[in-house]
This record gives C-alpha cells, sequence and structure tokens, in this order.
C-alpha cells in the first residue's frame, strides 16, 4: 500500500510539471514565434543592403547596353565612312553581340522583364541592321548603310531605345 501511495505522489508531481511545462510552452511560443520573424526579416534586410548596389549597377548596365547598340550613337562610334556597307554591317552585328556577352551576367540581378527588354532589344537592333543591308547594293558604302539604318528608325513612331529604357527605368522604381 505504501508503495502505491508512493506512486500516486510521483504520478501526481509529474503531471502537475507536465502542465506547468505545457503551460509554459503556450505561454512562451508566441514570444519565440515574433523572436524567429524578428531575425528572418533582419535576415532579409541585411541580405538586401548588401544586393541592391549590385542591382542597381546591373540596371545600370541594361540602360548602356541600349545606349551602346542604339544604331543613332554606334554609327557615330564607328565612324561609318570609313567602311564598305558590307563591313559596317559586321561590324555592327559584332559589336550588337560583343556588347549583350559583355552584358549577359546581369540578368542574375535585374528583373525577368527587364532582362527580356535587353534580349528584344538586341534581336531588335540585329534584325533591323541585317534587313536593311539586304536592301543596299553591293557597291554601297558603310555611309549608306548609316543613313538608311537611321532613315529606318526615324520612321518608327516610338524610338524602341528610348521605350525599352523607360521599361527599365519603371522596373527600378518598383524597387524603392
Amino acid at each position: 500500500m505504501m508503495l502505491f501511495s508512493v506512486l500516486v505522489e510521483v504520478f501526481k508531481y509529474a503531471v502537475a510539471g507536465i502542465l506547468v511545462l505545457f503551460a509554459a510552452l503556450y505561454l512562451f511560443k508566441p514570444y519565440l514565434n515574433n523572436q524567429e520573424k524578428f531575425k528572418l526579416i533582419e535576415f532579409r534586410r541585411a541580405q538586401a543592403a548588401q544586393t541592391l548596389p549590385m542591382r542597381l549597377q546591373a540596371y545600370e548596365r541594361l540602360i548602356l547596353l541600349i545606349d551602346r547598340i542604339n544604331p543613332a550613337n554606334m554609327l557615330i562610334r564607328l565612324n561609318a565612312n570609313a567602311y564598305s556597307a558590307a563591313e559596317l554591317h559586321s561590324l555592327i552585328i559584332n559589336e550588337v553581340r560583343n556588347e549583350y556577352q559583355h552584358n549577359v551576367t546581369q540578368q542574375l540581378y535585374v528583373s525577368p522583364a527587364s532582362w527580356t527588354v535587353a534580349k528584344r532589344i538586341k534581336a531588335d537592333t540585329t534584325n533591323l541592321v541585317n534587313n536593311v543591308a539586304r536592301t543596299l547594293p553591293g557597291d554601297a558604302t558603310g555611309l549608306d548603310l548609316g543613313r538608311a539604318i537611321l532613315t529606318q528608325l526615324s520612321q518608327a513612331e516610338i524610338d524602341p531605345y528610348d521605350a525599352a529604357a523607360q521599361l527599365i527605368r519603371a522596373d527600378v522604381t518598383e524597387l524603392f
């Protein structure tokens, strides 16, 4: 009988201890969850502080890419007068490819929409130059090709290079 009463006493204390433990866990669980959320927010804030400059630099590089493959700027840089149309055509296509390849890693830091804009403007520029080059006679000069490209661009209602830059700028404003 004595053993039974000792076991009952141990059982009572064990049940009371377990109830106190569950009550403590029940009371402290929201506090622990809030601490976990706070640490996650702090981690994300620190991570954003590190990646934001890289992301902004990537957007800057995309704007620069668009500006550098704009035929109006590229023809000035390449000195179209010094080449035949075929040579200038090849030079422009290589320049567009090189600029794109130089900036291909920026897609890690920019939104998919901005990267799609960059890819599209590269493809459109290549298509424009190829299509204009096909329409010129074989003995055309680089100056003829440059004029034809600029004429084709001037016929567009909206400057595609400005439109692309505006889309990327709009994407950057969403970061803030």
